[in-house]
């Protein structure tokens, strides 16, 4: 969430960059409410340090026995007064509450301004478009010619919207996802870790999933837990809470985890194959650093990203998001998406974030600078940021396309083949 204090002082500027945002919220009433809470908590307690003051003067008068009766009536009606103003303390906080975590996070100056995908600027573009004698094969008919998706038994089992992979499908599924923890962590210095995959409402909340993205998400009937929707929701909270010590930052994890969304409001959009599923695997990048060097860690963040889909030789290019195709908390994102040419489509497979401190206030995640007599203050808000580094399923789409050859054979990219047993090519049986 914003520092109040930042609203307070700069109204006109977050009405503006929430506007950009495409969100529709009037900070002007929010402030109203945030007056009248103000107020009420200085009422409520200049009250209840009255009745305090009475109190004890009881407590004096009966020690000298002395008849208390007027104080006492006059404590019970100040204790009436008090009762009604709780109640409307406890409404205007929850008002208040309640809009603050609506209020999505400020774009950074350099995020281009514009309220959909076509304000995107692309940044960057690396590696050759793939070119064919043929007409290339969509990966849902490869998956059937080499028997590696089986999308028909998937929707019996669970519904339209999952897949199921076999044979070398499942090999190349799990090969991926070892060769990218590998990567980041023997060469990008990730600490790998294993999250829960069920997490609380407090959690989600942390991370700036809830309340707005609740329709988008899996709950359980009868527990407030939530299938996550990525690994982000885990490992961020993993330092809900806690006081770091600077010397610590920063701190880098990398994690595997299925990832779960309801995708609330995208029916029809993209519902075969493996563009659009409800389950699918992710490797996820989460760094806690320090405020100063928050956007230099973004850059570094996206280029061990684009290091993994470098390294399968797919062709790609990275675009820098618009204020409004942004996520609600980030304050800068950049894609990374891939050219599947069997469905002629470009695919997201990693989006890079800076968060700035907004999860961090959320969550409750603070450090402690190791100079004490700076002018700092003595406790700040981290800065966290995340990317995919990368995810599945979109990853094998571009693999299976852009690798396939006339026989509808897969070629295996050449730093993969370790994690496949050295197989060189996925064959027609």
């Amino acid at each position: 969430m914003l520092d109040i204090k930042f609203i307070r002082e700069n109204q006109d500027f977050v009405q503006k960059s929430i506007s950009n945002k495409g969100v529709k919220l009037d900070i002007g009433d929010f402030l109203k409410i945030d007056r009248e809470r103000r107020l009420l908590l200085t009422e409520v307690e200049s009250l209840k340090r009255q009745k305090n003051e009475f109190s004890d003067k009881i407590g004096k008068m009966m020690a000298a026995k002395q008849n208390p009766k007027d104080l006492i009536d006059s404590m019970k009606t100040l204790s009436q007064k008090i009762a009604i103003l709780d109640t409307k303390v406890e409404e205007i906080c929850s008002k208040f509450d309640n809009f603050m975590y609506n209020i999505p996070n400020i774009p950074h100056d350099s995020v281009p301004v514009g309220l959909t995908a076509e304000a995107n600027k692309i940044i960057k573009e690396h590696g050759k478009m793939p070119k064919f004698d043929f007409k290339p094969r969509t990966h849902i008919e490869i998956g059937e010619l080499l028997g590696i998706f089986d999308f028909g038994r998937a929707a019996k089992i669970s519904g339209t919207g999952f897949a199921l992979y076999k044979g070398y499908g499942a090999r190349l599924e799990r090969a991926l996802l070892n060769f990218m923890l590998d990567m980041h962590t023997k060469k990008h210095g990730y600490t790998e870790v294993f999250p829960p995959f069920l997490v609380n409402r407090k959690s989600m909340t942390g991370t700036g999933q809830l309340p707005k993205l609740e329709e988008d998400m899996y709950k359980l009937k009868d527990d407030d837990l939530f299938l996550i929707p990525t690994a982000e929701v885990p490992v961020t909270n993993i330092h809900a809470n806690e006081t770091l010590n600077e010397k610590d930052l920063p701190i880098y994890y990398t994690a595997y985890t299925a990832c779960f969304r309801r995708e609330a409001g995208s029916y029809g959009k993209d519902t075969k194959g493996l563009t659009r599923v409800h389950q699918f695997d992710k490797v996820e990048l989460v760094k806690f650093v320090k405020p100063e060097t928050s956007y230099d860690e973004l850059e570094k963040l996206l280029a061990d990203a684009e290091e993994v889909v470098q390294a399968l030789e797919l062709p790609y290019r990275v675009a820098a998001l618009s204020t409004g195709d942004m996520s609600f908390s980030a304050s800068k994102c950049y894609d990374i998406e891939l050219f599947a040419p069997g469905v002629k489509k470009w695919l997201e497979v990693s989006s890079c974030s800076n968060f700035t401190d907004f999860q961090a206030r959320r969550a409750n995640i603070r450090y402690k600078p190791a100079d004490r007599q700076t002018s700092r203050p003595a406790n700040q808000y981290v800065h966290t940021l995340n990317g995919s580094g990368v995810a599945l399923a979109r990853l094998v789409i571009a693999i299976v396309e852009v690798h396939q050859a006339k026989d509808a054979s897969v070629k295996i990219p050449e730093k993969l083949r370790p994690y496949m047993d050295g197989l060189e090519a996925i064959r027609p049986s």
